[in-house]
C-alpha cells in the first residue's frame, strides 16, 4: 500500500516538475502509441528471455530491466492520455510521482467499475490494489538498479519471475485508462 508520506511526496514533486518544465502538457498520439508498442515488446522480451534460460544461460537481470521497461512505458502512454508527457531528466522518477498524482483516483475508479456490485469489503481492496500497483512502479524501478551486484543466481530468478508477474497485472490494469 502506498503510504500517505509517499503520495504527498510525489504531489510536491509533481508540482516542482510542472514548475520546471520536467513535466509538460502535451497529448501527442504519435508518442502514446509508440509508447504502447515498447510496453508490449518489453513484456514479450522478458517472457522470451526466461524462456532461454539454461545452466549456462541466466538472462534475469534483463527480464527484470524489461519486465520495468512494459510498465514504465505503459505508464507514459497514460500520462499522455491524462494530458501530460514526462521530459528526459530523471524521467523514471518523475513518472512513478506523476502516475501517483494523476492517475491513482482515475486507476481506482476504473478498477472499483469491475466490482461495483460488491460491498465495502470491495471498496478497501480496490484502493489497496491500486496502491499496491502504483507501488510495483517504484519496486521495479530500485530492484532494477540493485539487481545487478547484490542476489545469488536462485534469488535473481525469483525476483525475474516477480518481475514478469507485476509487469502483467500492471500493464494490464493500465491499458484500461488508455
Amino acid at each position: 500500500m502506498l503510504s500517505d508520506k509517499r503520495i504527498k511526496d510525489a504531489e510536491k514533486n509533481v508540482g516542482a516538475y510542472l514548475k520546471e518544465g520536467l513535466l509538460s502538457r502535451n497529448t501527442s498520439q504519435t508518442a502514446k502509441e509508440m509508447y504502447i508498442k515498447n510496453s508490449d515488446l518489453s513484456l514479450q522480451t522478458s517472457h522470451k528471455l526466461l524462456s532461454l534460460e539454461t545452466d549456462d544461460y541466466r538472462p534475469y537481470l534483463w527480464i527484470i530491466v524489461s519486465a520495468y521497461y512494459s510498465m514504465y512505458y505503459i505508464a507514459n502512454a497514460v500520462l499522455l492520455t491524462l494530458g501530460y508527457k514526462v521530459g528526459d531528466k530523471i524521467s523514471h522518477k518523475i513518472t512513478a510521482d506523476a502516475l501517483i498524482v494523476f492517475a491513482r483516483n482515475k486507476l481506482t475508479r476504473e478498477l472499483l467499475e469491475e466490482f461495483e456490485d460488491t460491498k465495502e469489503d470491495a471498496l478497501e481492496f480496490m484502493a489497496s490494489k491500486t496502491d499496491s500497483l502504483l507501488e510495483f512502479l517504484d519496486f521495479e524501478r530500485e530492484k532494477r538498479s540493485r539487481f545487478q551486484y547484490q542476489m545469488d543466481e536462485s534469488i535473481k530468478k525469483s525476483k525475474a519471475i516477480t518481475s514478469i508477474y507485476r509487469a502483467k497485472q500492471f500493464v494490464f490494469e493500465l491499458k484500461k485508462l488508455l
